[in-house]
């Protein structure tokens, strides 16, 4: 059967005359494999995204809206209320998840009945859905301290979803250019990246790819000050959990500043950044490049690399650290990566199998930013965009989940057996 458009529509109104209305058969339609094609106006409310009743109950065992909306103070009249924070917060992560970022969507979805049951409401007698306007006073409703709030509790979703206490988690922390169109707070110019943009902080764990922080803030690059407090507010919430649990914080050459390592070290926090190379640096591995230059020389290999350790203090820091050089000889000539770190293992293995990983949290920022759209932070207000960070991380969770579940589901492993993996 095929279904058109309802009667009302213009586009119906040429074929209503030549509908026999007796047998429901439009004349002059030829017929598909033998069968008459018959046109029926009664198909009821249609929808093209039921998957997001999956999302749906994906959200519910994750309690993320609940959660969240727990965080804000709600200052409207009770007996006047039509959504709830809930509901809307709900919603929101719902329609980013099935790949609609943008407030508009609201309008337009509002009354499809796939999100009308996701959020709880009746497909055809429910009320439908909050519209535009109201998602932006949702927006611009949290202040510093709910937001803060909702932070600590996306860490704490994070924290709840393990099963047992892990023994040891992977931190990779890293920033994004996050371009801005207009006079929004904390817009700042990059001269790296030639635009005027936030530069937000995302934190992952390797392991596992579960997002535990996602930051908002200028378009300059974090100094050592900035780290230590990201570090000391993320992981002391960690820590406030799981006291004995072994945490590794991975990053970038300019996440090694000596205040955020200084730092580490007096917390039992392991470390391993990249570290910016300099002419003593240099100096120090010359012996590995002209080793490497006459591996290559004679024919090792088209890429020939050697590896050193050392210990080095710059004039900033206060004590020596373990430096790990890896020096490359190849067509493009000589090259050489430093990082430092006061994890115990040998230098090529620190490199290649513990560093270089890193580069996964490249492919979870893009995840986030892209495929979930959580750069369209348009709002003027910092508050307001936070919070849209924090909602795209919410529908970042759901798809999480629900790749767990479809994985665990192609092992041969039943649903209900997968629900603590990703709970």
């Amino acid at each position: 059967m095929i279904w058109l458009l309802k009667p009302d529509h213009p586009k119906t109104t040429e074929f209503a005359p030549a509908m026999d209305d007796s047998t429901g058969i439009l004349p002059g339609l030829p017929s598909v494999m033998g069968k008459p094609v018959h046109v029926a106006f009664d198909g009821g409310r249609m929808t093209s995204d039921a998957g997001i009743l999956l999302l749906a109950a994906v959200e519910q065992r994750l309690g993320i809206a609940e959660r969240l909306a727990r965080c804000i103070e709600d200052p409207r009249a009770p007996e006047r209320v039509r959504h709830t924070l809930a509901e809307m917060i709900r919603y929101r992560a719902l329609l980013i998840a099935a790949g609609y970022p943008d407030g508009n969507d609201c309008d337009a979805l509002k009354a499809d009945p796939a999100f009308k049951m996701a959020v709880g409401r009746l497909p055809e007698s429910g009320a439908d859905l909050c519209s535009q306007p109201t998602i932006s006073r949702l927006e611009n409703l949290p202040g510093p301290v709910a937001l803060k709030r909702m932070m600590a509790a996306m860490v704490e979703l994070f924290c709840d979803s393990f099963d047992a206490v892990p023994r040891r988690i992977v931190l990779d922390i890293d920033d994004t250019e996050d371009r801005v169109h207009g006079g929004q707070q904390l817009a700042l110019f990059n001269a790296y990246y030639d635009s005027r943009c936030f530069q937000p902080i995302h934190i992952y764990e390797a392991t596992t790819a579960k997002p535990v922080a996602i930051i908002l803030r200028p378009g300059k690059t974090p100094d050592g000050a900035e780290v230590t407090l990201v570090l000391r507010h993320v992981i002391g919430h960690i820590r406030a959990r799981w006291p004995a649990v072994d945490i590794v914080v991975r990053g970038d050459s300019h996440y090694a500043r000596p205040e955020a390592m200084a730092w580490c070290e007096r917390k039992r926090i392991g470390y391993i950044f990249g570290l910016a190379g300099n002419p003593v640096l240099l100096r120090r591995v010359g012996h590995l490049a002209e080793d490497a230059a006459m591996g290559r020389i004679d024919g090792d290999a088209d890429k020939v690399r050697r590896y050193g350790q050392f210990t080095y203090a710059a004039n900033s820091w206060k004590t020596e650290r373990r430096v790990i050089a890896r020096v490359e000889a190849g067509p493009q000539g000589a090259d050489s990566r430093f990082i430092v770190t006061n994890l115990a293992g040998l230098p090529k293995s620190l490199y290649e199998k513990v560093y270089c990983a890193r580069g996964q949290a490249e492919n979870l920022i893009k995840a986030h930013k892209l495929h979930l759209a959580s750069d369209r932070t348009s709002c003027t207000k910092a508050t307001a965009n936070q919070f849209r960070l924090v909602i795209h991380t919410a529908a970042y969770w759901l798809m999480l989940n629900l790749r767990g579940l479809a994985a665990a589901h192609r092992s041969g492993a039943t649903l209900s057996s997968t629900r603590s993996a990703f709970a």
